[in-house]
């Protein structure tokens, strides 16, 4: 964060509140020209700051709401098949977040489906054919409390 001032920092945190915002709207915000604000934004996109702008979406007016905490546990672990693993993992849409993690477990999935019947049927077609799985626990989200997309800068 050596290249990153006080400048640069403030225009992350406003962008992971409202990244739709103009370069003349953030540029009053930080009371700058739109000129250099246009080239800090290019900078931090170039330097991999800002890694890509998305919509968030409402999974319960999707139907996707259930959420669920799945940890997985591999038969074997090296490096190949960790790759294998991520690799299936990627191709999941259901699986929103996937973690290698250290501990009991090798990794934990956040998955988003309807129900619960859904994701019986989910552990058993789909997470279930992959052959590297050794075994998983499911934990079900109850109620969110807090949900945070950015990262406290």
């Amino acid at each position: 964060m050596e290249t990153l001032d006080k400048i640069d920092l403030q225009l992350l945190r406003i962008l992971q509140n409202n990244c739709k915002l103009t370069t003349k709207e953030l540029a009053g915000q930080v009371n700058l020209s739109t000129t250099p604000v246009f080239e800090r934004l290019k900078r931090l996109e170039g330097e991999g700051y800002i890694k890509k702008y998305v919509a968030i979406l409402d999974a319960d007016k999707l139907n996707l709401g259930f959420v669920v905490f799945c940890s997985v546990k591999l038969r074997r672990l090296n490096r190949d098949i960790a790759a294998e693993f991520s690799r299936i993992i990627q191709e999941i849409p259901e699986v929103t977040e996937c973690y290698n993690v250290s501990g009991e477990y090798d990794f934990l999935l956040k998955i988003h489906a309807p129900d619960m019947k859904y994701y019986q049927a989910f552990i058993l077609n789909v997470l279930g054919t992959i052959e590297s799985l050794g075994s998983l626990t499911s934990t079900f989200v109850m109620a969110e409390l807090k949900h945070g997309y950015g990262v406290g800068i």
